[in-house]
């Protein structure tokens, strides 16, 4: 390989990997929407009046915006692009965001929280489907993994935020600046990258492949060899053109049934597992509750706060761990290690709060050796599943459907991983007060037990397959 090609073959490899971070900011903002309520909680019940089943329901409304968007956002992308779609959650995170911080009463407030779901929803398929669809196989993995450092990047920076607000003002229920509740201003730190995606989404091409299912190959050449050269891009156009199905028609949803087998395709039910598992082994629970859960069992709001930042860490190195192994190691190895590895301390988690001591104040009391215990398996429970499940789900959802099929797929998924999410989100604090965290605890703990068997089973591996080989 001479100098020049070289250079290409670096100046290609940078441009996948800019366009690609460009992406992630979907996924920085996922994680800083989903995380911010954590520390807000306490704040929105003062506010508003909500207790219980009322906070349970402000917490987990933009989980409904998530389905919905994560629904209609893998549907309308077939229709008018990945880029299209990413724009247009950019927009509803501004809204979402100064909207969250503004509210004055509870129905309001779901209603911004409700179109921050709308964006969280189609970032969450946009994002990993855009990173597939334009990054090489040999480090697609790779890619696609730095999503989800960025959501957990997002998650860390909301509690970093919250805990330095917090602290500045003394409790998130206090006036901060200009006479706003500090939990307000909590919100309105979000408007920071919410402002940089828009912007930075003006600078990528739209995905080569969404180009050519939609006929305008031309575009799509131009793209492809900006990514790969002049050959090699010339080489892919033809490759999605031949993977697209015979009759060439523009994706739809009732491709996802196999009409000669009268069944819908098993690799959609792949999907749909995938997604649901994700969620019902609760790390959702630690994400939006940890400030109340730890607070549940006898920490101070600031101490519950800081766990929350260190959770985020470890979160954050358990992913680049993840993206360094990806693509060498493959999926399906990563998933089951860390269903164990879920399954194992989730059950130790169950443990230590089975033995506490339900106080006058209904907080449950831990002899130093269990809340220690607690507090290391919940911790050990978060680096596994940012390992494996975390980031290596959406590489699969991005990657695992076939051209024709993508959309669709990413679609029903989707809509299949907010669902379960607004479930669990839900039901926790009900079960908080009606069966204790133990028993929580235990539901989430034999999902993950039950996610080792559906690994095993029933996903394949996709490690170095091009988009174009894989198979509905």
């Amino acid at each position: 390989m001479n100098d020049l090609e070289t250079q290409q073959q670096t100046t290609n490899t940078f441009y996948i990997i800019l366009i690609s971070l460009v992406a992630t900011l979907g996924g920085f903002l996922f994680g800083f929407d989903s995380g911010v309520i954590n520390g807000t909680v306490k704040g929105l019940e003062s506010a508003f009046d909500a207790q219980d089943i009322g906070s349970g329901f402000n917490v987990a409304s933009m989980l409904l915006g998530c389905a919905v968007g994560a629904f209609f956002a893998g549907r309308l992308a077939d229709s008018y692009g990945r880029k299209t779609m990413l724009l247009i959650a950019s927009v509803f995170f501004i809204v979402s965001a100064y909207g969250s911080g503004i509210a004055t009463s509870s129905g309001e407030f779901i209603i911004y929280r409700i179109i921050g779901g709308l964006a969280v929803g189609a970032a969450s398929v946009m994002a990993p489907a855009y990173i597939s669809e334009i990054a090489p196989a040999r480090y697609r993995g790779a890619l696609a993994t730095v999503q989800q450092i960025a959501i957990i990047a997002g998650l860390f920076f909301s509690f970093l935020s919250n805990y330095l607000l917090a602290d500045i003002s003394g409790s998130a229920e206090n006036p901060l600046w200009l006479g706003y509740n500090t939990w307000r201003w909590m919100f309105w730190v979000e408007l920071i990258p919410a402002f940089t995606f828009m912007v930075s989404l003006f600078f990528i091409p739209e995905s080569p492949r969404y180009l050519v299912t939609g006929q305008k190959k031309d575009q799509a050449l131009v793209v492809l060899q900006k990514l790969y050269g002049k050959e090699a891009g010339q080489q892919k156009v033809d490759e999605i053109d031949a993977s697209l199905s015979e009759d060439h028609h523009r994706p739809k949803l009732s491709d996802l049934y196999d009409k000669i087998k009268g069944r819908i395709r098993p690799i959609v039910w792949i999907g749909i597992g995938l997604a649901t598992f994700q969620q019902l082994v609760g790390i959702n629970v630690v994400f939006y509750y940890g400030a109340v859960l730890w607070q549940a069992v006898g920490f101070g709001e600031s101490d519950a706060l800081l766990i929350n930042v260190v959770s985020g860490a470890l979160s954050i190195l358990a992913v680049v761990v993840s993206l360094l192994l990806v693509d060498k190691l493959g999926r399906k190895p990563i998933l089951v290690i860390g269903s164990v590895g879920m399954a194992i301390t989730l059950a130790l988690v169950v443990v230590a709060f089975s033995s506490g001591v339900l106080a006058g104040n209904g907080t449950l009391e831990l002899s130093d050796n269990m809340g220690i215990l607690a507090l290391v398996a919940a911790n050990a429970y978060v680096v596994f599943f940012n390992f494996s499940w975390g980031p290596v789900m959406w590489v699969m959802l991005g990657e695992m459907f076939p051209n024709q099929l993508r959309g669709s797929g990413l679609a029903i998924s989707g809509l299949a991983q907010w669902t379960s999410n607004f479930l669990v989100t839900l039901t926790f604090p009900m079960l908080l007060v009606s069966t204790g965290l133990a028993f929580a605890y235990g539901i989430y703990a034999a999902f993950a037990f039950i996610s080792i068997y559906f690994v095993v089973k029933f996903v394949y591996e996709t490690k170095g397959k091009e988009l174009e080989e894989m198979e509905g």
